[in-house]
Protein backbone atom coordinates (compact mmCIF):
# COMPACT_ATOMS: atom_id res chain seq x y z
CA UNK A 1 0.00 0.00 0.00
CA UNK A 2 2.82 2.42 0.74
CA UNK A 3 4.18 1.71 -2.73
CA UNK A 4 0.77 2.46 -4.25
CA UNK A 5 0.52 5.71 -2.30
CA UNK A 6 4.03 6.80 -3.24
CA UNK A 7 3.00 6.73 -6.92
CA UNK A 8 -0.59 7.85 -6.38
CA UNK A 9 -0.82 9.92 -9.57
CA UNK A 10 -0.24 6.71 -11.54
CA UNK A 11 -1.87 4.26 -9.14
CA UNK A 12 -5.24 5.98 -8.78
CA UNK A 13 -6.27 5.81 -12.47
CA UNK A 14 -4.97 2.23 -12.65
CA UNK A 15 -7.09 1.27 -9.65
CA UNK A 16 -10.14 3.04 -11.08
CA UNK A 17 -9.66 1.17 -14.38
CA UNK A 18 -9.36 -2.17 -12.58
CA UNK A 19 -12.46 -1.44 -10.49
CA UNK A 20 -14.48 -0.65 -13.62
CA UNK A 21 -13.34 -3.91 -15.23
CA UNK A 22 -14.34 -5.86 -12.13
CA UNK A 23 -17.72 -4.14 -12.07
CA UNK A 24 -18.60 -4.95 -15.68
CA UNK A 25 -17.26 -8.51 -15.48
CA UNK A 26 -14.42 -7.95 -17.95
CA UNK A 27 -12.01 -9.50 -15.47
CA UNK A 28 -12.72 -12.05 -12.75
CA UNK A 29 -9.55 -12.80 -10.81
CA UNK A 30 -9.33 -15.50 -8.19
CA UNK A 31 -10.81 -13.97 -5.06
CA UNK A 32 -11.36 -14.51 -1.37
CA UNK A 33 -14.72 -13.83 0.24
CA UNK A 34 -14.72 -10.62 2.28
CA UNK A 35 -16.09 -12.48 5.31
CA UNK A 36 -13.27 -15.03 5.14
CA UNK A 37 -10.45 -12.55 4.60
CA UNK A 38 -8.23 -11.31 7.40
CA UNK A 39 -7.94 -7.57 6.87
CA UNK A 40 -4.91 -5.61 7.97
CA UNK A 41 -4.94 -1.86 8.46
CA UNK A 42 -5.16 -0.17 5.04
CA UNK A 43 -1.79 1.51 5.63
CA UNK A 44 1.05 -0.49 7.22
CA UNK A 45 3.07 1.28 8.45
CA UNK A 46 2.79 5.06 8.14
CA UNK A 47 5.91 7.09 8.79
CA UNK A 48 3.79 9.41 10.92
CA UNK A 49 0.34 9.55 12.50
CA UNK A 50 -0.81 13.05 13.43
CA UNK A 51 -3.72 13.44 15.84
CA UNK A 52 -5.87 16.54 16.12
CA UNK A 53 -6.85 17.69 19.60
CA UNK A 54 -10.08 19.50 20.59
CA UNK A 55 -11.41 19.79 17.05
CA UNK A 56 -15.18 19.26 17.32
CA UNK A 57 -17.65 21.83 18.58
CA UNK A 58 -19.85 19.27 20.35
CA UNK A 59 -16.82 17.70 22.08
CA UNK A 60 -15.65 21.12 23.29
CA UNK A 61 -19.14 21.89 24.62
CA UNK A 62 -19.22 18.51 26.36
CA UNK A 63 -15.85 18.97 28.07
CA UNK A 64 -16.54 22.62 28.98
CA UNK A 65 -19.73 21.53 30.73
CA UNK A 66 -17.95 18.79 32.67
CA UNK A 67 -15.04 21.03 33.67
CA UNK A 68 -17.35 23.98 34.35
CA UNK A 69 -15.31 26.34 32.20
CA UNK A 70 -16.39 28.77 29.46
CA UNK A 71 -16.65 27.45 25.91
CA UNK A 72 -13.96 29.03 23.76
CA UNK A 73 -13.77 28.09 20.10
CA UNK A 74 -10.03 28.11 19.27
CA UNK A 75 -10.67 29.17 15.68
CA UNK A 76 -12.73 32.14 16.85
CA UNK A 77 -9.89 33.04 19.21
CA UNK A 78 -7.46 33.18 16.28
CA UNK A 79 -5.65 30.00 17.30
CA UNK A 80 -4.15 27.47 14.91
CA UNK A 81 -4.88 23.71 14.72
CA UNK A 82 -3.32 21.62 17.49
CA UNK A 83 -1.80 18.17 16.93
CA UNK A 84 0.11 15.43 18.71
CA UNK A 85 1.99 12.50 17.15
CA UNK A 86 1.32 8.78 17.53
CA UNK A 87 4.05 6.31 16.71
CA UNK A 88 3.15 4.31 13.60
CA UNK A 89 4.56 0.82 13.69
CA UNK A 90 3.33 -0.24 17.12
CA UNK A 91 0.03 1.67 17.33
CA UNK A 92 -1.59 0.94 13.96
CA UNK A 93 -3.65 -2.27 13.81
CA UNK A 94 -6.44 -3.43 11.54
CA UNK A 95 -10.07 -4.59 11.77
CA UNK A 96 -10.65 -7.47 14.15
CA UNK A 97 -7.36 -6.98 15.97
CA UNK A 98 -7.42 -7.57 19.70
CA UNK A 99 -6.37 -4.48 21.65
CA UNK A 100 -4.56 -5.28 24.87
CA UNK A 101 -5.00 -2.84 27.74
CA UNK A 102 -1.47 -1.77 28.76
CA UNK A 103 -0.33 -2.96 32.16
CA UNK A 104 0.11 0.58 33.47
CA UNK A 105 -3.37 1.87 32.55
CA UNK A 106 -6.97 1.29 33.62
CA UNK A 107 -8.85 4.16 31.93
CA UNK A 108 -8.76 3.37 28.20
CA UNK A 109 -11.05 5.66 26.21
CA UNK A 110 -12.53 5.47 22.71
CA UNK A 111 -12.45 8.24 20.07
CA UNK A 112 -13.95 7.79 16.59
CA UNK A 113 -12.09 9.87 13.99
CA UNK A 114 -12.06 10.45 10.26
CA UNK A 115 -8.54 9.56 9.10
CA UNK A 116 -7.09 11.28 6.03
CA UNK A 117 -4.26 9.46 4.26
CA UNK A 118 -1.67 11.50 2.37
CA UNK A 119 -1.10 10.54 -1.27
CA UNK A 120 1.14 13.35 -2.49
CA UNK A 121 4.08 14.94 -0.67
CA UNK A 122 2.94 18.19 0.91
CA UNK A 123 5.07 21.04 2.19
CA UNK A 124 3.77 24.56 2.60
CA UNK A 125 0.54 23.89 0.71
CA UNK A 126 -2.41 26.29 0.77
CA UNK A 127 -5.80 25.48 2.27
CA UNK A 128 -7.28 25.72 -1.24
CA UNK A 129 -4.87 23.10 -2.58
CA UNK A 130 -4.55 20.92 0.50
CA UNK A 131 -7.11 18.22 -0.34
CA UNK A 132 -5.31 17.53 -3.62
CA UNK A 133 -2.63 15.92 -1.46
CA UNK A 134 -5.03 13.44 0.19
CA UNK A 135 -5.28 9.99 -1.42
CA UNK A 136 -8.24 8.80 0.59
CA UNK A 137 -10.00 8.31 3.89
CA UNK A 138 -10.53 5.58 6.44
CA UNK A 139 -11.82 5.17 10.01
CA UNK A 140 -9.62 5.47 13.10
CA UNK A 141 -10.12 4.85 16.79
CA UNK A 142 -7.72 7.14 18.66
CA UNK A 143 -7.54 5.09 21.85
CA UNK A 144 -6.25 7.04 24.85
CA UNK A 145 -5.07 6.14 28.37
CA UNK A 146 -6.90 8.86 30.31
CA UNK A 147 -5.20 8.01 33.60
CA UNK A 148 -1.88 9.00 32.01
CA UNK A 149 -2.72 12.36 30.47
CA UNK A 150 -0.27 13.91 32.93
CA UNK A 151 2.82 12.61 34.69
CA UNK A 152 2.53 11.52 38.28
CA UNK A 153 4.28 13.81 40.74
CA UNK A 154 4.57 16.75 38.36
CA UNK A 155 2.58 19.91 39.02
CA UNK A 156 -0.46 20.21 36.73
CA UNK A 157 0.58 23.67 35.51
CA UNK A 158 4.12 22.56 34.68
CA UNK A 159 5.10 22.67 30.98
CA UNK A 160 6.50 19.17 31.56
CA UNK A 161 3.28 17.69 32.93
CA UNK A 162 1.86 15.99 29.83
CA UNK A 163 2.68 12.35 29.09
CA UNK A 164 1.87 11.95 25.39
CA UNK A 165 3.68 8.61 25.03
CA UNK A 166 1.84 6.80 27.84
CA UNK A 167 -1.48 8.34 26.88
CA UNK A 168 -1.41 7.93 23.09
CA UNK A 169 1.31 5.51 21.98
CA UNK A 170 0.60 2.17 23.63
CA UNK A 171 0.51 -0.89 21.37
CA UNK A 172 -2.65 -1.12 19.28
CA UNK A 173 -3.85 2.38 20.19
CA UNK A 174 -4.64 3.33 16.58
CA UNK A 175 -7.00 0.84 14.91
CA UNK A 176 -7.52 1.77 11.23
CA UNK A 177 -9.85 0.42 8.56
CA UNK A 178 -11.57 -1.43 7.19
CA UNK A 179 -10.58 0.02 3.79
CA UNK A 180 -9.07 3.09 2.18
CA UNK A 181 -11.70 4.95 0.14
CA UNK A 182 -10.18 7.19 -2.56
CA UNK A 183 -10.84 10.90 -2.04
CA UNK A 184 -12.54 11.16 -5.44
CA UNK A 185 -15.24 8.80 -4.13
CA UNK A 186 -15.84 11.05 -1.12
CA UNK A 187 -16.36 14.55 -2.52
CA UNK A 188 -17.06 16.27 0.81
CA UNK A 189 -15.32 14.88 3.91
CA UNK A 190 -17.18 17.42 6.05
CA UNK A 191 -20.64 15.90 5.48
CA UNK A 192 -20.26 12.40 6.94
CA UNK A 193 -22.24 10.87 9.80
CA UNK A 194 -20.10 9.04 12.37
CA UNK A 195 -21.10 6.63 15.16
CA UNK A 196 -19.34 4.48 17.76
CA UNK A 197 -20.81 1.67 19.85
CA UNK A 198 -19.40 -0.23 22.84
CA UNK A 199 -21.03 -3.65 23.25
CA UNK A 200 -23.88 -2.49 21.05
CA UNK A 201 -24.57 0.68 23.07
CA UNK A 202 -24.30 3.90 21.07
CA UNK A 203 -21.72 6.24 22.64
CA UNK A 204 -20.81 8.72 19.88
CA UNK A 205 -23.27 9.97 17.27
CA UNK A 206 -22.21 13.05 15.34
CA UNK A 207 -21.03 14.36 11.99
CA UNK A 208 -17.77 15.56 10.48
CA UNK A 209 -19.63 18.82 9.81
CA UNK A 210 -18.89 19.71 13.45
CA UNK A 211 -15.13 19.92 12.88
CA UNK A 212 -13.62 23.24 13.96
CA UNK A 213 -10.58 23.10 11.66
CA UNK A 214 -11.43 21.35 8.38
CA UNK A 215 -9.37 18.56 6.87
CA UNK A 216 -7.93 21.07 4.38
CA UNK A 217 -6.98 23.50 7.14
CA UNK A 218 -5.26 20.74 9.09
CA UNK A 219 -3.28 19.54 6.07
CA UNK A 220 -2.20 23.09 5.27
CA UNK A 221 -1.18 23.77 8.87
CA UNK A 222 0.76 20.53 9.31
CA UNK A 223 2.53 21.04 5.98
CA UNK A 224 3.65 24.47 7.17
CA UNK A 225 5.45 22.81 10.09
CA UNK A 226 6.76 19.61 8.51
CA UNK A 227 6.68 17.70 5.23
CA UNK A 228 3.81 15.27 4.87
CA UNK A 229 4.69 12.11 2.95
CA UNK A 230 2.56 9.54 1.10
CA UNK A 231 1.12 7.12 3.63
CA UNK A 232 1.12 9.60 6.52
CA UNK A 233 -2.16 9.54 8.43
CA UNK A 234 -3.99 12.52 9.90
CA UNK A 235 -6.59 11.80 12.60
CA UNK A 236 -8.89 14.79 12.33
CA UNK A 237 -10.50 14.88 15.79
CA UNK A 238 -13.34 13.25 17.70
CA UNK A 239 -16.88 14.43 18.52
CA UNK A 240 -18.78 14.33 21.81
CA UNK A 241 -19.48 11.04 23.59
CA UNK A 242 -16.01 9.94 24.70
CA UNK A 243 -15.70 7.81 27.81
CA UNK A 244 -13.90 10.49 29.82
CA UNK A 245 -17.04 12.63 29.75
CA UNK A 246 -19.12 9.73 31.13
CA UNK A 247 -16.43 8.34 33.45
CA UNK A 248 -16.78 5.09 31.51
CA UNK A 249 -13.77 3.21 30.17
CA UNK A 250 -13.05 0.06 28.20
CA UNK A 251 -12.70 -3.34 29.85
CA UNK A 252 -11.52 -6.76 28.67
CA UNK A 253 -14.14 -8.38 26.46
CA UNK A 254 -15.62 -5.09 25.24
CA UNK A 255 -16.39 -4.89 21.52
CA UNK A 256 -15.92 -1.44 19.98
CA UNK A 257 -17.61 -0.78 16.64
CA UNK A 258 -17.15 2.36 14.54
CA UNK A 259 -18.98 3.53 11.44
CA UNK A 260 -18.39 6.57 9.24
CA UNK A 261 -20.70 7.19 6.30
CA UNK A 262 -19.22 5.79 3.09
CA UNK A 263 -16.22 4.22 4.83
CA UNK A 264 -17.65 1.02 6.28
CA UNK A 265 -17.38 -0.52 9.74
CA UNK A 266 -14.33 -0.97 11.98
CA UNK A 267 -14.58 -3.39 14.90
CA UNK A 268 -12.06 -4.43 17.54
CA UNK A 269 -12.10 -6.38 20.81
CA UNK A 270 -10.47 -5.22 24.03
CA UNK A 271 -8.46 -7.85 25.94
Amino acid sequence: MLGILERWDISEPELAFAAAKLADGSISPKSVSFDEAQLFAPVLYPSAVYGSGANYTDHMEEMASILNVPIENPKDQGQLPWHFVKTGRNTVVGPGAQIQIPSYASMIDWEIELAAVVGRTAHGVSVENALNHIAGYTIANDLSARDHVKRVGVKADSPFAYDWVSQKCFNGSCPLGPTLVPARCLPDPLKLSMRLWVNGVLKQDSSTSRMIFSVAEQVAYLSSRTTLYPGDVILTGTPAGVGMARREFLNPGDVVRLEIEGLGLLENVIV
